[in-house]
């Protein structure tokens, strides 16, 4: 029997027992080769999967936010099958993102060298030639605790008690079996293009590079941002708390209360590190950013009062004043202005009162006017006493670009993101981008008027203008806040996951709420909201933020 729907608005005609892989690879000259999986909808299918009669589908490729994540999965399958051939028994974390790459630690009887991680790297080749299936099946939540019990992994085990639903997805391949939180590729033949790099002590997965998927990204060592990773990570040591598991059983043991306060108390005193280090810098220029929805308003906030703790009086000078007028801002290709490029700012001005100001005189600030979009016709005057610390909070503010007449001694740079260190289990990570977006998602609401599917489909262009205008100079900064908060996800659930399941399968940011609900699903929600300081980086997301009363 024959059934006809579209494939990339193409109309096809095809066997019923034909699964989308099966219709590629008959007509390759029709259809390209590079699809991952495929999009119907508002869902992302497996290419395993058969189409229906009357159906739209389109393929999804590297090149899509979505296919990236499923060339991830299937890799990361590729990766743990090689490590478990090569040693049997070891733990594998996977612990972090570092450019277009995973950093993982592997716990052996001996210590990782460069070669071995060689020898791995060529055991998975030799894998992905071999074009091994990825299998799934439905499993029961019991048949899966009995597998990982057997195979000790008891991260996993503890962490599928909490799982409120009785059947899921696991995949297998060879000898193993793992569940990832979506879609995976038909096999390992799907994922030949990658590097490991060794990484002392652990390694690095190394994916494709986003603009050429043909040939494995670049390895950019950014050993600040790693530094702080591994502070977070013996935070998370301190608090005896690494996995999705531990902190649902603080919370079903009524163990949060003290946990939190332990979690805000590591927090402040980080804050009050990083005055510390401003103080003996010798610097006059506080530089402070960050990507969307890491706390930068609320930690530079913190920062003023743990300056004013050291005897400093700190300003803050906003950027925003310094817009030039839009209708004097080029548009894009799209026709659209790019409000997020440094040339929407007067630098020239700008740089002109910095150094002004810090050599003692006086200027005229101006002042934008949000309303008109374009300067107010009067500004305020303004100056500095000797000595005393400027605070500017802002997108470009570890780019040289921005504070260009200014000498490099006279600047202290900070750089603030929510660097996720909590992980569901072992072998899957929470992505820093995906707690960021329930960060913002929350604020959102509560705040903006804006619903969670309005945040979901701004939330592409607001990560392409972070990787174009934060991350590539995260590594200048002086000194890196993780404004993370370990507890946050059992708050932060209570707001967001009733909104997220209210996502229709005909949305097209379906696939993005279905996965941010699984693994929402292994955690437990805590109502201890009174416990929470009104200073915390949370209270910015979530209200009752002392900083922002206006009584």
């Amino acid at each position: 029997m024959q059934i006809h729907f579209t494939l990339n608005h193409q109309d096809v005609v095809a066997s019923d027992d034909m699964s989308y892989e099966q219709i590629l690879r008959a007509d390759p000259e029709r259809f390209p080769q590079n699809a991952l999986a495929v999009r119907l909808g508002g869902r992302t299918v497996s290419l395993t999967e058969k189409p229906t009669p009357g159906c739209e589908a389109y393929l999804i490729d590297y090149h899509d936010q979505e296919g990236r994540r499923v060339y991830e999965r299937s890799l990361r399958f590729l990766m743990l099958l090689a490590l478990r051939k090569t040693y049997p028994g070891a733990r594998v974390r996977i612990e972090n993102s570092i450019g277009q790459g995973i950093y993982l630690s592997v716990e052996t009887p001996e210590a990782l060298t460069a070669h071995a991680v060689h020898q791995v790297e060529s055991l998975m080749h030799a894998l992905a030639d071999q074009d091994l299936p990825y299998t799934a099946r439905r499993v029961s939540r019991q048949q899966a605790i009995e597998y990982f019990r057997a195979d000790h992994q008891m991260d996993k085990v503890r962490l599928l008690s909490y799982r409120p639903y009785e059947y899921f997805q696991m995949y297998s391949c060879g000898d193993m079996q793992e569940y990832f939180y979506g879609v995976m590729t038909p096999s390992t033949g799907y994922v030949k293009v990658f590097s490991l790099q060794f990484h002392m002590p652990g390694m690095v997965l190394m994916l494709p590079d986003s603009k050429q998927p043909d040939r494995p990204a670049h390895f950019y060592d950014q050993p600040k941002l790693m530094h702080c990773f591994a502070e977070s990570a013996r935070w998370s040591e301190i608090l005896g708390c690494s996995n999705a598991a531990d902190l649902n059983e603080m919370v079903a043991t009524k163990n949060l209360r003290p946990f939190i306060r332990v979690n805000e108390a590591l927090q402040e005193k980080s804050i009050s590190g990083i005055a510390e280090q401003f103080q003996k810098s010798g610097a006059r220029l506080i530089l402070i950013a960050g990507p969307s929805s890491s706390g930068k308003t609320t930690f530079a906030h913190r920062l003023n009062i743990a300056l004013r703790v050291l005897g400093l009086r700190p300003v803050s000078i906003s950027l925003d004043d310094y817009y030039i007028d839009r209708d004097k801002i080029p548009l894009e290709a799209d026709g659209q202005p790019d409000l997020e490029k440094l040339s929407t700012l007067d630098v020239e001005l700008f740089n002109d009162h910095l150094v002004r100001l810090l050599q003692g005189e006086e200027v005229l600030m101006p002042r934008f006017d949000f309303e008109a979009q374009r300067r107010a016709p009067t500004g305020r005057a303004f100056r500095l006493e000797e000595g005393q610390p400027v605070i500017i909070e802002g997108i470009h503010g570890l780019n040289d670009e921005l504070t260009i007449d200014v000498p490099r001694d006279m600047k202290f740079k900070i750089y603030v993101s929510a660097l996720t260190t909590l992980n569901l289990d072992d072998h899957n990570r929470i992505r820093t981008t995906d707690a960021r977006l329930l960060r913002r998602m929350v604020r959102d609401v509560r705040f903006r008027g804006t619903d969670i599917e309005r945040t979901m489909s701004m939330w592409p262009s607001v990560r392409r203008g972070e990787q174009n205008y934060i991350f590539p100079y995260q590594e200048n900064a002086d000194a890196v806040f993780n404004s993370s908060l370990v507890y946050e996800l059992a708050i932060l659930k209570r707001y967001v996951y009733p909104l997220l399941i209210q996502v229709p399968d005909s949305s097209p940011n379906y696939t993005l709420s279905r996965r941010l609900v699984k693994f929402l699903n292994y955690f437990q929600s805590a109502d201890v909201e009174d416990e929470i300081p009104p200073n915390s980086i949370l209270r910015e997301f979530i209200g009752g933020c002392c900083f922002y009363r206006n009584d």
